[in-house]
């Protein structure tokens, strides 16, 4: 008897605890489905690529040709022809099966309903969904010519902002950097000291077809606006801070600025700090090694100096654009203190 009853209090237990864990399941379920698919959805796509939904029809003519004029425009400041998002362009009938695998994403339709949104984190977090429509051809041209460029800097911004994820989750110590120059930054641990002098270091990442490297230093005012010439003067600083601590396998190279290509300058923001912003490419005089740089003076009105930050790489056989893109993004993660 106390066996059976033994039996039977056990498979009452498991029936009860089987049906408590179907519950949970149940409300869990339920919870799920009332938040955003962009709580659960990870981008899988790869850094810089832009799927484009519009019909083959659409994308043999004039508006595949205005999108990819816009969005596969040379990266500036690259030695070789690069594109400034990879492309991937599909039927509208695929659109459910792309949505939650892209980062950036634009719906081209041509209907009678005319208009143009840009939607954030509708699918995943992060996204960005352009929808564009319009009854004529032209008109959905207007939309693309109207916001081509604005939506250049949102998707580079969302790319950026990946990049500065991915970095975080595993950083080199910046405590050097922090002590010299009072200023954080998150450099990725696979980032290792090379060099670190008074008011000079040098980080460098190898990587299969060559490296990447970040340059931290301050110089004065009068060194960037002694006259109006800022980006002569930024070349200047540049090849005298490369020519002094840039070297070759023989002592007697160093990096200087590239003469043969006119390097891009900008005015941007970082930390809330006006910045000079120059792209260009490198070489080391007396060899024949060469790369593209992105070098940033950020300004600091209280000390009255500039905290300058380079990134710059040496990778012969391989494309640059997301090399460079990485520098950018661990040059702008930033912080004064």
């Amino acid at each position: 008897m106390s066996g059976r009853l033994f039996r039977y209090f056990t498979f009452k237990q498991a029936r009860n605890c089987y049906a408590t864990v179907m519950l949970v399941c149940i409300l869990l379920t339920f919870s799920s489905c009332n938040d955003k698919e962009s709580d659960h959805i990870q981008p899988t796509c790869q850094i810089n690529s832009l799927a484009i939904a519009v019909n083959d029809q659409l994308w043999s003519g004039e508006i595949g040709d205005s999108l990819r004029k816009k969005f596969a425009a040379p990266v500036d400041g690259l030695p070789q022809e690069e594109p400034l998002f990879t492309i991937q362009q599909f039927p509208i009938r695929l659109f459910d099966t792309h949505k939650t695998s892209h980062t950036n994403l634009i719906l081209i339709k041509k209907e009678e309903k005319s208009g143009y949104r840009l939607v954030q984190n509708r699918f995943m977090e992060p996204q960005n969904l352009v929808i564009i429509s319009g009854k004529t051809i032209p008109e959905i041209l207007s939309y693309i010519e109207k916001n081509g460029d604005s939506l250049v800097e949102v998707f580079k911004t969302t790319e950026i902002k990946r990049n500065q994820d991915l970095i975080k989750n595993d950083l080199l110590s910046d405590e050097k950097i922090r002590k010299k120059f009072k200023v954080s930054i998150d450099v990725p641990s696979t980032f290792k000291y090379v060099m670190v002098k008074l008011n000079f270091i040098w980080l460098k990442k190898e990587i299969l077809s060559g490296n990447t490297s970040i340059l931290i230093y301050k110089v004065p005012f009068k060194t960037l606006l002694k006259n109006d010439d800022i980006i002569t003067n930024i070349i200047e600083m540049r090849d005298v801070f490369g020519s002094r601590y840039i070297k070759g396998k023989d002592n007697n190279t160093s990096m200087i600025t590239e003469e043969s290509y006119a390097p891009y300058f900008d005015i941007a923001v970082i930390d809330n700090k006006r910045a000079y912003e120059t792209r260009g490419t490198w070489e080391l005089k007396g060899d024949y090694m060469s790369g593209p740089f992105i070098n940033y003076a950020i300004l600091d009105r209280k000390k009255r100096e500039f905290i300058v930050i380079e990134g710059f790489c040496y990778a012969p056989s391989t494309s640059k654009r997301d090399l460079m893109l990485e520098l950018e993004s661990i040059i702008k993660s930033v912080k004064f203190l």
